[in-house]
């Protein structure tokens, strides 16, 4: 890596990647499991090597994005994209439409919307992910999910829809979103590139990257001394040198379907190695301090959904892992 002096846990990163990879297909072929032999992924919880893979994701592009009786209008695909990732819950999404029906900008009654989540809230029902931080908006409202289905008025209001198809990149669309009170970075790009899925954007995913915090501690774990050059910068560099590193280590790595890692499945890598490497390497304390990792796994022996990925992408071919992959695969007992 130009500019970068790498430590064990960059080996780690792309170990993490092929193997959090080769779990996912493992299981869409064997829902019974194991899928691995690492002890480490088969106590805790960790997101697919491609965010697109992970389960709230698949969701969102199946059955809030692209279910074939939902419009495809450009408005209508932005509300159902933020009304659904602002609580990034599938029971939440399922809640709203068991009580309202289709979801739809055109239809919709937020006062309605804010009553059936505070009634869900006072139940004691969580109506939020724990996947990101959510700070809300100061919109006067007492509720959190009121302020957000406030921003949520305000931005159909201001035809936000609109305003990102006359964006040139996935930067500009970014900074967009990021105008709006709430939405930090992180939050901003992670919304920039679901809206990216759909059929409302179709921007190159390669030119711009947001670093979260996760991926910041990642970062410092992976690389050892000053580092002189932005977090952008590094998982830019990451991406487009990952051949020669997956070549390096012997690992086998086809992508998905072909697809290399884009920006953004680096910058999770880089989050999900912050939080592998507090059990496979204590000792590498990161910029964080954090010792421990939250979610443990528990296996569910349930076949997958059959994965769907944005059709733009001509993903078409089946998403499976023969017998000698398999055990190819399955002899490396650790990452590291």
């Amino acid at each position: 890596m130009v500019g970068l002096n790498s430590t064990t846990v960059f080996d780690a990163y792309w170990r993490f990647a092929a193997e959090r990879l080769a779990m996912y297909t493992r299981r869409l072929s064997d829902p019974e499991g194991p899928w691995t032999d690492d002890p480490i992924l088969q106590r805790f919880r960790f997101t697919n090597t491609y965010r697109a893979c992970d389960r709230v994701t698949q969701y969102l592009l199946k059955e809030v994005q692209y279910r074939d009786d939902r419009s495809q209008a450009g408005d209508e695909v932005f509300f159902r994209t933020l009304l659904f990732k602002i609580f990034n819950k599938v029971e939440t999404w399922e809640l709203l439409e068991r009580r309202l029906g289709s979801l739809a900008w055109s239809s919709i009654d937020l006062n309605e919307v804010d009553k059936i989540l505070s009634d869900a809230v006072c139940k004691g029902l969580r109506i939020y992910s724990g996947a990101y931080i959510m700070p809300p908006p100061n919109f006067g409202k007492v509720r959190k999910h009121s302020n957000h289905l406030m921003l949520l008025s305000r931005m159909m209001d201001d035809d936000v829809p609109k305003l990102l198809t006359e964006c040139c990149s996935l930067r500009e669309a970014y900074q967009l979103m990021l105008d709006y009170p709430g939405l930090g970075p992180f939050l901003a790009f992670q919304y920039a590139i679901d809206l990216n899925y759909s059929t409302l954007l179709d921007f190159e995913e390669r030119d711009f990257v947001v670093a979260g915090p996760g991926a910041l501690d990642g970062i410092s774990k992976c690389f050892e001394g000053p580092i002189r050059m932005t977090a952008e910068e590094v998982i830019h560099q990451v991406a487009e040198s990952q051949d020669g590193h997956f070549a390096r280590l012997d690992l086998e790595f086809n992508g998905l379907l072909g697809r290399r890692l884009m920006p953004i499945d680096c910058q999770n890598l880089f989050c999900e190695i912050s939080k592998y490497s507090r059990a496979a390497f204590p000792d590498v304390a990161g910029s964080s301090g954090r010792t421990r990792i939250k979610q443990g796994f528990t296996q569910v022996r349930a076949p997958l959904p059959e994965p769907f990925f944005p059709p733009k992408w001509n993903l078409t071919a089946p998403i499976s892992t023969g017998d000698h992959q398999l055990s190819m695969a399955r002899g490396q007992q650790r990452l590291f």
